[in-house]
């Protein structure tokens, strides 16, 4: 009477185990066409980054303002910029006047810190401005670095310009939808658009969650 049992089990252990593969394949597919809107994502912008030179409030002030006076600066040498090729050319061109703006405000703030800018890939995390949402990973970035670097930073998309809008540094108004727009394609405009990172939980099978992102920081180590 034990042998139907025993392979009942054996049923159950091939039926979740395929299940288990499929699963682990499904969520892979997933994980690996978000992580190529993502790099199609990327191509078409570039991000601007502050750093801090530490989290005390007179730095995380400090951080702000340099990036007020640098962001009203680049929007509008930007205004005009059509392509991401050519918003490289002009911060490029800009790079050291930049600088000084930005360590004008430092020392008009009576700070002594030093600065460091470059145009550089850096990693970003899921990020929301307004209605839209860009996914985590890899950007080329307008990087600002104050002092030590060790503070909270600060982010946004400097082209197309969603950073700028007024006084508010996440409003974004209709010129800088139109903007994204025309630079993405259908499908990668309308990924920014959902309200966040996909996730798969499990209530009771729980050892499932850690399967999903197991996946997903493989796909990610793959895209590097």
């Amino acid at each position: 009477m034990k042998l139907p049992i025993i392979k009942c089990k054996k049923d159950f252990l091939y039926i979740t185990l395929f299940f288990l593969f499929s699963f682990a394949c499904i969520i892979g597919l997933r994980y690996e066409q978000r992580l190529e809107m993502q790099k199609g994502i990327a191509e078409k912008i570039i991000r601007f980054h502050v750093i801090a030179n530490s989290d005390a409030k007179e730095d995380q002030d400090l951080k702000l303002a340099v990036r007020d006076a640098v962001g009203i600066h680049m929007s509008e040498l930007l205004k005009d910029v059509s392509d991401r090729s050519s918003s490289e050319i002009v911060i490029w061109k800009n790079m050291e006047n930049m600088k000084q703006t930005a360590k004008k405000v430092i020392a008009d703030k009576g700070f002594d810190y030093d600065v460091d800018i470059c145009l550089k890939e850096t990693d970003f995390p899921v990020k929301t401005y307004g209605a839209y949402t860009f996914p985590a990973g890899n950007y080329e970035a307008l990087e600002i670095i104050i002092g030590a670097g060790k503070g909270h930073n600060w982010w946004c998309v400097m082209y197309p310009n969603m950073c700028f809008s007024d006084t508010m540094y996440e409003v974004i108004d209709d010129d800088a939808k139109s903007s994204l727009k025309k630079v993405l394609s259908d499908d990668e405009y309308q990924k920014v658009l959902e309200s966040g990172d996909y996730k798969v939980r499990f209530r009771y099978l729980t050892f499932l969650n850690q399967l999903c992102e197991d996946n997903k920081n493989a796909y990610i180590e793959k895209g590097k």
